[in-house]
């Protein structure tokens, strides 16, 4: 099933988004100034904002108000900050980069929201950030949880690159030895406790798990 976000933006806003909708991996619903606003994100994933309409303290006092949700915010330029948005994102739009920031915002408070999650025979523990089979447990660090949940959300491998910009914040041209030493390390825990060489897998096409 899709997952869909609520739209608040300026009349252009919406009708450049319908444009390339059908280029999209998620659906789109465009708020139309109902009353029931909290309602209706009950229903969606996220929120997609308009900076635009931030302008206008009304609109930025219901976008506060949703709890829960994460807020992807699309900007021309850098302003004051005047909504509690989760990220932004600058026009003009790039759809791949659009479409996996999206999803990796979404899957990314999916997992959040739980404090251990299965992945293979293991379990995530985020309060005690251990990883857990059976009666064994190696101690993890943020960074390493972070790492594991993108790469456990994703559907495809995932470059080094992308990696870097979503759990180190680091440009494409960032030095990638980084992610190669975090993923070391990681490997070594796993390998040593749970003599297990697969937890996370190297191709061509980059990591996953």
């Amino acid at each position: 099933m899709k997952n869909s976000l609520l739209v608040f933006g300026t009349k252009n806003f919406n009708n450049s988004l319908n444009e390339i909708k059908e280029h999209l991996d998620f659906s789109l619903i465009f708020f139309k100034g109902d009353t029931f606003f909290p309602n209706i994100t009950t229903t969606v994933s996220a929120l997609l904002v308009d900076e635009d309409v931030c302008s206008d303290p009304t609109n930025v006092m219901q976008i506060n108000k949703v709890n829960n949700k994460p807020i992807l915010l699309i900007t021309n330029y850098k302003k004051k900050k005047r909504c509690n948005y989760t990220d932004k994102i600058f026009f003009p739009l790039i759809l791949p980069e659009f479409n996996s920031k999206v999803i990796n915002l979404i899957t990314s408070k999916k997992f959040n929201q739980n404090s251990s999650i299965k992945i293979k025979e293991y379990i995530i523990d985020k309060n005690l950030k251990q990883i857990k089979m059976k009666n064994l447990f190696v101690n993890i660090t943020e960074k390493e949880i972070q790492l594991i949940e993108l790469l456990f959300c994703a559907k495809k491998p995932i470059t080094k690159n992308t990696l870097l910009k979503n759990v180190w914040k680091y440009s494409e041209n960032a030095d990638t030895h980084t992610i190669e030493t975090h993923i070391y390390r990681l490997r070594k825990k796993i390998l040593a406790k749970f003599n297990d060489e697969k937890f996370i897998i190297n191709s061509k096409a980059g990591y996953s798990i």
